[in-house]
């Protein structure tokens, strides 16, 4: 929608320029990756860091402009929006997130975002249902209402528009309070149609997922107090506080204190530890999203959640919490590897991002975008850390030893490396685990950061596989990052799913580099690459200038007769070229006697040369292959073979040019 304008805001400064998810279902480079040359992002399209009472002001505007808004968007005489965010570009441009409500109901899936111009005009308007939203009646026949449930935590069935699912109907949503069989709370919320009971949809409220630390070593902690009295608060960002449960399951448990500020002994047997690894997680969180992305705390309000550690007995797990609007972090197994590593914290604290932002609702396609973005921003975070004790990596939970034998929870350069998440996207996905389902988007992020292929990162090697077998060329994690954000809290709605995700960063990567950028681009590769949506018709994602040379100087003998191999490794995303340049110099009495062959990472070989009748000695000669069905990543092979007696030499030299 274009064209079409409200009245104009006030001109704000910019300064300086509902259950819980669980991080389980329940139930120094070492060698540079591949990217594309680097191009910084249109400083407009970035979002500003607002203070609270800058905030504040643009949330007061957007109300009081509420009513002539939603004539503007043409909505019904019932209708009314509800402002739940607002976010602020350098250029002026104002995204405000509004829920809506029908005759003062809430309509669920009913979400839209709106974008305005610097000049207060409707540029574009996101909205998770296209549905008119309107139903016959609000009145609800008694006999169809639910009983409110009995267990701790539920809540009375309230009356709402179900509008997330095709025609809009009048349904009744209640909360389900429980527990999971193993020590998760549960809040799951239901939502039944009004007139015939049956059940329209349901999904899981609750989101799992100086001290000396346990997983990061010593590391600073902001905490308040004086000598002889401090707690674990930090009133340096937002006042994030850690308790102790001390084995409880509900509560606040007990706010960490201490006389001396030193706090914790790097052993899980000190209970101040988990307290220092998880105080120090939610600090690097609040920190990146503050310094990276301008944003002040989850809801951008300048507030922090809370954490709560030492939850129940060998509670292997860690959630988020809506109602609480809190971080909580089981022990693990046998009590001795508390779930508080930086991953961890961050995945968790990532979920109230997205509750206060797309609020990406737990189920299907869009539960697993959810689940996807607490892995995304959880790697984000590790990399900005640059913790030595936790180095950056695409791995999700490798400090923690969840499984018992050291693996991670889930890899993003080949989510089905897990045993459970998928690779790729395809029609039946939004009937998976979310923690599953989020594959293709955890995997997307990996190849839009790195590329395909085998390389090593922090010394953590990786090799991510497409779907079409076509390369991918990453453009590195700070520029995936900004996009993913800015899609997540300008774009996404609560009902996106694979297909919209995909729509809403090609967007973004537009408005931060360009529609016709290397970026833009790579957005679509990757996404493709994870089958979602085609490759663009740009020729091909190659690969970017430099590196391409390859080259091994060893000296290597060769029997007479008999065979030697001279390898060299190749750290290189996508295909091999059709026109492969293989330079061999090799020192002999008599070629006449060599078959020299190369080998590819896969095992096949390319004929160079054959043996014959030939009068000369060394071989020093450059040849072409088309080595276009090989991947460039792995172990190529220089195998040469002495077929007679008599003659000698040696390999002096071989290299390889992509």
């Amino acid at each position: 929608m274009t064209g079409r304008s409200t009245p104009r805001r006030r001109a704000t400064a910019a300064g300086t320029l509902v259950a819980a998810s669980a991080l389980l279902a329940v139930g120094l480079q070492a060698q540079v990756s591949t990217a594309a040359p680097q191009a910084k992002p249109d400083p407009g399209a970035l979002s500003v860091k607002l203070s609270p009472s800058q905030r504040a002001e643009l949330l007061r505007d957007a109300e009081a402009d509420g009513p002539a808004t939603a004539r503007a968007l043409g909505l019904g005489a019932k209708e009314r929006l509800v402002v739940r965010d607002v976010v602020k570009n350098a250029d002026g441009t104002v995204h405000t997130r509004y829920e809506r409500t029908y005759d003062g109901l809430p309509v669920l899936g009913g979400d839209l975002v709106v974008e305005e111009s610097p000049g207060g005009a409707i540029a574009e308007v996101a909205k998770a249902t296209t549905a008119k939203i309107a139903v016959p009646s609000t009145a609800a026949p008694a006999s169809k209402k639910p009983a409110k449930a009995a267990a701790e935590g539920s809540s009375a069935p309230r009356k709402v528009v179900w509008a997330a699912d095709g025609e809009p109907v009048l349904a009744w949503e209640r909360v389900v309070g429980g527990t999971h069989e193993d020590g998760t709370p549960s809040e799951l919320h239901v939502v039944t149609d009004a007139a015939t009971g049956e059940k329209l949809a349901e999904w899981e409220g609750v989101h799992t997922g100086t001290g000396e630390s346990m997983y990061s070593g010593r590391v600073a902690l902001g905490t308040s107090g004086s000598s002889g009295s401090y707690t674990m608060t930090d009133a340096g960002r937002g006042n994030h506080r850690t308790y102790d449960l001390n084995g409880g399951s509900s509560g606040t448990g007990t706010l960490f204190s201490d006389a001396d500020d030193l706090w914790g002994n790097g052993s899980p047997s000190n209970r101040q530890t988990a307290g220092v690894d998880a105080h120090y997680g939610a600090a690097l969180t609040w920190d990146y999203y503050k310094n990276v992305h301008g944003r002040n705390g989850v809801r951008n309000d300048g507030k922090a959640p809370y954490s709560r550690v030492h939850y129940g007995n060998a509670y292997v797990n860690a959630f988020w919490s809506d109602s609480c609007f809190c971080m909580t972090y089981g022990d693990g197994a046998n009590n001795s590897k508390p779930l508080t590593s930086i991953d961890v914290a961050a995945h968790e604290m990532t979920h109230g991002l997205t509750s206060n932002t797309a609020g990406l609702r737990y189920s299907g396609e869009s539960g697993g975008l959810n689940e996807a973005t607490s892995d995304i921003f959880a790697a984000a975070v590790e990399f900005r850390a640059n913790n030595s004790s936790d180095v950056g990596d695409y791995l999700i939970g490798e400090k923690i030893d969840i499984r018992g034998n050291g693996t991670p929870l889930r890899y993003m350069d080949k989510p089905s490396r897990d045993g459970n998440s998928k690779d790729y996207w395809y029609s039946g996905i939004g009937s998976v685990d979310v923690h599953y389902s989020s594959g293709p988007a955890n995997h997307f992020f990996y190849l839009l950061s790195e590329g395909s292929g085998a390389k090593t990162i922090n010394g953590v090697s990786y090799d991510s596989p497409t779907s079409d077998g076509k390369p991918v060329t990453g453009i590195g994690i700070a520029a995936a990052e900004k996009i993913w954000f800015k899609a997540l809290t300008e774009k996404m709605t609560s009902t996106t799913d694979y297909a919209g995700a995909r729509t809403a960063t090609l967007s973004v990567a537009a408005d931060l580099f360009g529609a016709d950028s290397v970026q833009h681009k790579a957005v679509a590769h990757a996404w493709a690459a994870v089958n979602v949506g085609s490759r663009p018709d740009d020729g091909g994602n190659e690969q970017p200038p430099g590196d391409n040379v390859f080259e091994n100087t060893d000296d290597h003998a060769i029997p007479d007769p008999g065979t030697v191999e001279s390898p060299i490794t190749v750290n290189r995303s996508g295909s091999a070229p059709s026109t492969l340049k293989v330079d061999v110099d090799i020192v002999h009495t008599y070629r006449g006697d060599l078959v020299i062959d190369l080998v590819a990472p896969d095992g096949s070989t390319y004929r160079l040369k054959n043996s014959s009748w030939d009068s000369g000695d060394d071989v020093r000669a450059s040849y072409t292959v088309n080595a276009s069905s090989e991947a460039a990543s792995g172990t190529w092979k220089l195998r040469v073979q002495d077929v007679y007696r008599t003659d000698s030499g040696y390999i002096n030299g071989w290299k390889l040019t992509f």
